[in-house]
């Protein structure tokens, strides 16, 4: 079998786009150590789990009526088939976080809330919540779309989450608005 210069057997593709995911991941897990910027990264990731969205969809309805009433129901419906969907792909694939992979090179900035790591259900719901939310409500995006950002930084930062994990996370919670909305609310 050929080698490669320094004398190993060729990696596969796969193992060095493995090789660049954990290197991007360390380098974004680098932040935390900054008390600071984890401290940050840490609120947002806590809001991340619910709390903000969940006090979103209560506040929707009471500033904007029926319409709110609407997007608080959608988001909701969409919540429910999102838990659904990130926990079967976490089961079935039961990819092990970074920080469990990786101890020499990446640290867990934060306790996770289950074992596996693909995909990242906060940006999954963060993506699904923002896309739907600014559909109904266009001005929320000013703040929605930077939160769902940090959120979506947070899990790599933190240690919690490979940077592939954070777009399937939201590859499918677009997705999962993007078919909400054919199926719940055609005509918006």
């Amino acid at each position: 079998m050929p080698t490669t210069a320094y004398g190993d057997k060729p990696e596969t593709v796969a193992q060095r786009f493995a090789d660049i995911d954990t290197a991007i991941c360390a380098v974004f897990n680098g932040i935390s150590l900054s008390p600071r910027f984890c401290s940050l990264f840490r609120t947002a990731s806590r809001l991340g789990e619910g709390i903000f969205w969940y006090a979103l969809m209560a506040v929707l309805p009471v500033v904007a009526g029926l319409h709110g009433l609407l997007a608080a129901a959608h988001m909701a419906a969409a919540s429910l088939a999102g838990l659904g969907v990130y926990t079967l792909l976490k089961s079935r694939i039961g990819r092990e976080r970074p920080y469990a992979m990786h101890a020499e090179r990446i640290t867990c900035a934060m306790p996770p809330l289950d074992r596996y790591s693909f995909p990242s259900g906060h940006t999954l719901h963060a993506v699904c919540f923002t896309s739907i939310a600014c559909a109904y409500l266009p001005v929320l995006a000013w703040v929605l779309a930077p939160f769902a950002l940090l959120v979506a930084l947070s899990r790599m930062v933190l240690g919690l989450h490979y940077p592939t994990d954070v777009l399937a996370g939201a590859l499918i919670g677009g997705g999962m608005a993007m078919l909400s909305f054919a199926v719940l609310a055609p005509s918006l």
